[in-house]
């Protein structure tokens, strides 16, 4: 029975001496609870579905509130004795637990219990999921987060106004601004454009970039951006990024984006102050270089500001490390620089050495810089493959014997990086090349030359590479800046496979993936931390 909106789905008879009932109608398990109030009988209807996981709701325990509702009579409660979620039926309200229970406006005639089972307008879903998916962040509820933006896709929203909203709502819960969040989902946004005919690894792919930005700034507070605007100059934003000035800083990409720049406007000053030192252990450059796809993904206004605001706070307050002694060196190699050296640079000749012989050795290979960056990346990229695993193992390393496995992938990250960012603007390319050596020349102390490269080779670099990427959108790393070194690493190595395809290291880099993938990764260091301590309070006198 229809009419108009309003369904027929039981006889009150068939609620005659039971206090619920489970019906079928419009494609919807649908739950109908008799509670007996002080007026009488009444019926309330809802999902039988427990909105978590889907437990029958008709298996609860159904209870009375000692609050009453308009009527008089008191509220219904119903609890999902699986997890103990409980909805308040009269109110609406989630009492304990995340996602709402659906309920279903009901009336009796004639002895019948007709439904309005008619969906909301989609504009309603669509608003009431992303309302719903930020009460998800506080606890990371990934699951809701998956749950959340599942109903936006049902209702026919567009999936990335979630990240949208994420970003609109975390970015400035940043304090000292990007995190991994920024290139990871620039990375899996990527991804998604060729998973498009296949729901399951999208939704995957954007839960994990919405739940990166929530996991970095969950229960977090707000620490807003200095305001003001002003005209877009990008050499005055480089001496602000310079002198640490944020509010200066910031109020120039406010000018930009309400000048109605976009970020190719806008990347050449961001990626001269990322690359004016070597800093950030190369986070400012990866950052810098992943605003491309991620601000093209996403493309409105809104998201752009609140992404270059969080940029330019991290470039602000990046670590500059060519100004400490063990990078001493770069200054100098900087004002050498040249592009006349005609040293023929070998790959052998970078993989071992100080950062200042290595960086001097650059300079004399100044003159051919296509040739300078295989060598460079080469050197990393066997690095990489023979990182010494008993580094990460050891307990009674000093401070600056603290590396591991994530430490040696930022050399082919950052060189991704680097290289994209200097061929759109080639006089980077002096610095792009040997920051690429501060990396080498930091890591080279810590390789086993020994090792054992055959387990790891494969005669389809290419092909391992796919496959290992493949295998990451399935990571099983519950810390997000694992899983992102996973993504990053493996997303640089392919992109310079088809870039470069004649590139003659690209076999060590897929060996080095492919060892790095299935070694052990040590992540907590309780004795290491305990001994350096001791050593650190001893000194301290």
């Amino acid at each position: 029975m229809t009419t108009e909106n309003w369904t027929g789905v039981a006889n009150l008879a068939d609620l005659e001496g039971r206090d619920r009932k489970i019906v079928k109608a419009g494609g919807k398990q649908i739950l109908l609870l008799k509670r007996t109030g002080p007026d009488g009988d009444r019926i309330i209807a809802c999902n039988n579905r427990c909105p978590h996981e889907g437990y029958p709701l008709a298996e609860g325990s159904v209870t009375d509130s000692a609050e009453a509702n308009a009527g008089g009579a008191p509220h219904c409660i119903v609890t999902c004795n699986w997890h103990n979620w409980k909805f308040d039926l009269d109110s609406g309200e989630t009492l304990v637990g995340g996602d709402a229970l659906r309920r279903y406006p009901l009336r009796v005639e004639d002895g019948k219990i007709l439904l309005d089972l008619s969906d909301p307008p989609a504009a309603v879903a669509i608003a009431k999921a992303l309302d719903n998916l930020t009460g998800a962040f506080d606890r990371h509820e990934y699951d809701r987060i998956a749950r959340e933006v599942a109903r936006l896709m049902k209702a026919g929203g567009d999936p990335l106004d979630a990240l949208r909203r994420t970003i609109a709502v975390t970015h400035d819960r940043f304090e000292y601004g990007a995190t991994h969040a920024l290139p990871a989902t620039s990375d899996w946004l990527s991804l998604r454009k060729d998973a498009s005919d296949d729901p399951v690894r999208s939704l995957a792919m954007l839960t994990e970039s919405i739940g990166h930005f929530v996991w970095d700034s969950r229960r977090e507070p707000s620490v807003p951006y200095p305001g003001g605007t002003e005209d877009w100059d990008e050499d005055a934003f480089v001496t602000a990024v310079e002198a640490e000035d944020e509010a200066k800083a910031c109020a120039l990409v406010r000018g930009a984006v309400a000048g109605g720049l976009g970020w190719p406007d806008m990347e050449r000053g961001f990626a001269r102050a990322a690359l004016a030192h070597y800093q950030d252990f190369g986070h400012s450059a990866i950052y810098t270089y992943k605003m491309r796809a991620l601000t093209a993904a996403l493309g409105d206004p809104e998201s752009l500001q609140s992404l270059t605001l969080l940029l330019t706070r991290s470039l602000v307050f990046a670590s500059r490390e060519d100004l400490i002694p063990e990078f001493r060196a770069y200054a100098g190699a900087i004002d050498r620089w040249d592009g006349t050296g005609n040293a023929r640079v070998r790959e052998e000749d970078l993989r071992k050495g100080s950062v200042k012989s290595i960086l001097a050795a650059l300079c004399d290979g100044s003159g051919d810089m296509d040739a300078l960056y295989d060598a460079a990346m080469g050197a990393g990229a066997w690095q990489l493959l023979h990182f010494d695993l008993a580094w990460q193992d050891r307990t009674d390393s000093t401070v600056s014997q603290n590396v591991g496995w994530l430490d040696f992938t930022h050399t082919l990250t950052f060189g991704n990086a680097a290289r994209k960012l200097a061929e759109a603007n080639p006089d980077l390319w002096p610095a792009a090349l040997l920051q690429i050596g501060c990396f080498l020349g930091r890591n080279s102390g810590f390789t086993d030359a020994d090792l054992d490269e055959g387990p790891w080779r494969t005669n389809d670099p290419v092909g391992a590479v796919t496959s290992a990427l493949r295998a990451v959108e399935d990571h099983g790393k519950f810390e997000y800046i694992v899983s992102s070194h996973l993504l990053k690493l493996s997303y640089a190595i392919l992109e310079e496979m088809t870039d470069r395809p004649d590139a003659p290291w690209h076999g060590t880099a897929a060996a080095a993936l492919t060892r790095f993938l299935n070694s052990p990764l040590k992540r907590k260091h309780t004795l290491r931390t305990a001994h350096q301590a001791l050593d650190f309070v001893d000194a301290e006198g």
